[in-house]
Order: C-alpha cells, then sequence, then structure tokens
C-alpha cells in the first residue's frame, strides 16, 4: 500500500536502536562504578562532592551516587543498586556498584562475540545462583559472640571517615549500642539513634543508655537537672483552648477586662497545676507551651521541654504513655528516668534522657570537630550498626578483604562446564566479572592487582583461604579470618543478587525512546 509515511513519534522524540543503544547504555553503567571504585576498601579514597556551596566529602558509594545527581537513565539504575544495598542491609554499595559496572563490561564482550542478550541473562542468573551457594558455603559455623561482631562493626568502618579516633573503639560502641536493645526476637534496631554534635574530638563519642532531644527547657529558671524523674508526655499544645466556634467578645470596663485575664490565667494555671499534682518532674510536649505555664511550672520545679518532634524515643527510653492532653493525663502513665540534664555545646542546648525505666532506647551521641568529620562519623556509624544487625539476623558472617570473591569465583568456574551452549560463556564472565572485587582491593592498597590476584588463586588452590589485608604503606596476602576480617553473609548476597538484577536489565534494553 502506498501513501504518506505515518508518524508514531513526536518531533521532539529521539530514539536510538540496537548497538548504538546497548553501548551508550553500558557505557554510562561502566562510568558510575568507575567513579566509585577508588573508595573500595580499607585504603580507598575520599570524593568531594560540591553542589550549590555545600560540600561532602564521603567514602560511602550511596552517598556518593545520590549526591552526583545523575541524569542518565542507565546510570540512574546503577544508583538504585546502591540505594538498595543500603536500605536492605546497609553496607556493600561500593561492592555492588563496582561489581555491577564489571558485569557490564563483560557483558559488552560478549555481545561483540554475537552472544545474543538473552544468552547473557540467562547465564548471569545462572551464575548469581551459583554464587550464592558459594556464600552460604563459607558462612562460619556457631553463635556469633561480642568479638566477632566487633570485627564485623570494625571491618565495615575500617578505612572510612572517622575522625581521631580509629575504628576499633568505635566498633565496640556500636557492639555495645546493638546488644543493649538485642532480645530473643532479635534486633529492635528502631531504638538505636545516632545524633551528630560538632564541637570536639570523635574520641569523644559515647553510648548514652537513653535518648538525646534536641531542644532545651522552655524557660531559664527551670531546673537543668532533675535525678530519678518522673517523666509527663504530652502530644498537644500547652496553651489556651481556642474556641470552635467563630464568637466576638465586647469589653465594655477595665472589670470585664480583668475577668478575662483571671479566666485565661486560671485555665493555663489548672494545666500547670495539673501536672505538677500527678507528680511528674518533666514534661515533654509535641507542641507549644505557653510562657505563662512555663513561668507557674518553673515555679514548682519542674523541667519542660516543648516542640518535641520525636516522643516516640522518649516512650521507648522512660515506659510513658502519650497523652492527647494535659487534662487526659494520668499518674499511672508516667515515665521514669534515672536522670535528665540539659548540657550546653557551644550555641546548643541538649536535654539528655539516661536510664529510663523502659531502657529500651540508647543513642551514639557521635562527636566531631567539623561539620564533614561528623557527617562522615555519623554514616560510618550506622553502616556498623547495620552490619551488625544483618550478621546477627540474616545468615551470619563470612570472611571479608576479598576472599569470599575469590571463593565465588572458582565455585563458578568450576560449575560453568555443566552449562550447556554459549549460555556457558555468560557464567564464566560472571566469574571474571567478580574478580574485580579482590583485584580493586589489592590496587587501592598499593598492590599490584594481576600479582595479587594469582596470589589469592595460589592459595586457594593450595587449601588456604586468604585476601588483600591491608597492612603499612602496601598490603598483604593473608589469612582474613586470623586478622579478623568479617563480612555479614547479607551483605555478600544482596550485592550479588542487585548488580546482576541491574546488568541484565541494562543488557536486554536495545531501544531508548526519549522525549523532551
Amino acid at each position: 500500500m502506498g501513501g504518506a509515511p505515518m508518524f508514531i513519534l513526536s518531533e521532539d522524540s529521539q530514539r536510538t536502536q540496537g548497538e548504538d543503544a546497548q553501548s551508550s547504555n553500558i557505557s554510562a553503567g561502566k562510568a558510575i562504578s568507575e567513579a566509585v571504585r577508588t573508595t573500595l576498601g580499607p585504603r580507598g579514597m575520599d570524593k568531594m562532592l560540591v553542589a550549590d556551596g555545600d560540600v561532602v566529602i564521603t567514602n560511602d558509594g550511596a552517598t556518593i551516587l545520590e549526591e552526583m545527581e545523575i541524569e542518565h537513565p542507565a546510570a540512574d539504575m546503577l544508583v538504585e543498586v546502591a540505594q538498595t544495598q543500603e536500605e536492605e542491609v546497609g553496607d556493600g554499595t561500593t561492592t555492588a556498584s563496582v561489581l555491577a559496572g564489571e558485569l557490564l563490561s563483560k557483558a559488552e564482550e560478549l555481545l561483540d562475540d554475537d552472544v545474543h542478550p538473552t544468552t547473557i541473562v540467562e547465564g548471569y542468573h545462572e551464575a548469581s545462583s551459583l554464587a550464592r551457594e558459594a556464600i552460604d558455603d563459607l558462612v562460619i559455623d556457631g553463635d556469633l559472640d561480642a568479638d566477632d561482631l566487633i570485627r564485623v562493626a570494625e571491618s565495615s568502618m575500617t578505612g572510612k571517615g572517622t575522625g581521631d579516633v580509629a575504628a576499633g573503639p568505635l566498633a565496640e560502641t556500636v557492639v555495645d549500642a546493638v546488644d543493649h536493645v538485642r532480645t530473643d526476637e532479635g534486633v529492635d534496631r528502631d531504638s538505636i539513634t545516632i545524633h551528630a554534635q560538632v564541637g570536639s574530638s570523635s574520641s569523644a563519642t559515647d553510648l548514652i543508655e537513653g535518648v538525646i532531644v534536641d531542644e532545651e527547657p522552655v524557660h531559664d529558671n527551670m531546673p537543668r537537672t532533675v535525678e530519678d524523674a518522673a517523666i509527663a508526655v504530652v502530644d498537644s499544645d500547652l496553651e489556651l483552648k481556642e474556641s470552635s466556634i467563630d464568637a466576638e467578645y465586647n469589653v465594655n470596663n477595665v472589670d470585664q477586662l480583668n475577668a478575662a485575664i483571671e479566666s485565661e490565667e486560671a485555665e493555663l494555671r489548672e494545666r500547670a497545676q495539673r501536672v505538677v499534682e500527678l507528680g511528674a518532674d518533666v514534661l515533654f510536649a509535641s507542641g507549644d507551651i505557653d510562657d505563662r505555664v512555663a513561668s507557674y511550672l518553673a515555679k514548682d520545679g519542674v523541667l519542660a521541654v516543648d516542640d518535641v518532634s520525636d516522643l516516640g524515643a522518649i516512650i521507648n527510653a522512660t515506659g510513658a504513655s502519650r497523652a492527647a492532653s494535659v487534662e487526659d493525663l494520668e499518674a499511672d502513665e508516667l515515665g521514669n528516668a534515672d536522670s535528665i540534664s540539659v548540657r550546653n555545646y557551644g550555641d546548643d542546648d541538649l536535654t539528655f534522657i539516661e536510664g529510663g525505666a523502659a531502657a529500651k532506647a540508647v543513642t551514639i551521641f557521635a562527636r566531631g570537630g567539623t561539620e564533614h568529620v561528623v557527617d562522615e562519623l555519623e554514616r560510618s556509624i550506622r553502616d556498623a550498626l547495620d552490619v551488625v544487625t544483618a550478621a546477627l539476623e540474616r545468615g551470619g558472617v563470612v570472611p571479608g578483604a576479598g576472599a569470599t570473591e575469590i571463593v565465588i569465583a572458582d565455585y563458578v568456574r568450576d560449575h560453568a562446564a555443566g552449562v550447556e551452549g554459549r549460555k556457558q560463556l555468560a557464567v564464566e564472565a560472571f566469574a571474571d566479572a567478580v574478580d574485580v572485587l579482590p583485584r580493586t582491593l589489592a590496587s587501592n592498597t598499593g598492590m599490584d592487582p594481576i600479582d595479587a590476584l594469582v596470589d589469592l588463586r595460589a592459595a586457594y588452590e593450595n587449601d588456604t583461604l586468604s585476601g588483600v589485608l591491608s597492612s603499612g604503606q602496601s598490603g598483604d596476602i593473608a589469612d582474613p579470618l586470623e586478622a579478623g576480617v568479617l563480612d555479614p553473609a547479607a551483605v555478600k548476597r544482596e550485592a550479588v543478587d542487585s548488580a546482576t538484577e541491574a546488568a541484565t536489565m541494562i543488557v536486554r534494553i536495545d531501544d531508548v525512546i526519549s522525549a523532551s
């Protein structure tokens, strides 16, 4: 049939097809991988990210990719890999991103050899299943004790920004925090918070058995320390009640004005008196506390704090019940804490609630000399908390320092021979891609990556599990278990799964249609 051509896309649309689309997407994914590759390992480097005058200095993969404001859709898939890794297990974001980039690089070579994208995808998925089997076989038997957990936390923080304090003492603080909220049902990770405060060295970081409220008393004459405190928690304002109807009042003389003022004063005094009569020493309110209520409370020696955003943390720490208003508050709803103190840090006053009766919440009080230091320290501590939790709840630990990756690559290669057809090439390519992780560790440590990889493989063939360990200005090939370098198995599994998913999704794309 003849006739004019049919246009189904707008004139502003752009379309890239076939090899050009695949090459563009793979190149974008590899570029993202290269951006974070040098941050991997204990000797990884930091990145400085500058946007709109704000500066972030970090070697955390998820933070780097988030701050980069990626626009390429394929590259954004690798950013999602890092985000998923961070959300699921809290660490291993750089590992997942580097592995995904190398899987794309190997896939590009297979595409050049006319291996069909579907074949590559099938081979990669089969290889990822084999990789998970290898990880499961490596999980160290037995329950994890405190020393094991400290090693896991320390391995996570080594090489990250921890200011003037080594990873070891911080790891002990992290494990103490996890132990405090650990029960037979598991770890209540939500009951651990991190409060970062500029103004001291990182070595001043401490564990608070309770919570920190970033607010100060509402009146200068209130006590700044209360021992054995009875605590009221009110989820409302302590101000004059507003009328529900639109009414107008006419005041014709001074007596009427005084009567109105006295009525207001009586209402506010009654609210303050209610708190005192119930026996509360301390009041936390989510809303505003009227100045006159604050004055009455101060006269009766009650410490009151308003505009508290997280009443839940206080409730967890003290065992108090949340009251909708002062009128609804009952004596048996009061919580308890060993001490409440208001401490000054530069221009900030912080309220510390310690030794709560419920004792369900703890806070890591992270210190740092500058905003950059304390931000990076907070990220490091958060990752360590997450990996310790993952080790306890999601399948134990495996050797770190690249040793697990050597075993994975060898296991996948051994089983590749049993895979039929061209899919075998993809399985072997997956094994080669996994080698990028110990190679990168070696390179970042100052070793020759090829020599290191050869030595690691030779050690494993001789039944000696070895990894790349940082030593002085370079590194050594040694046993990670003896060195105490342990990683959660869940981090390895998630990295393999998320990297495989992202790489295979990109490889399957052969047509990119974009509209302005």
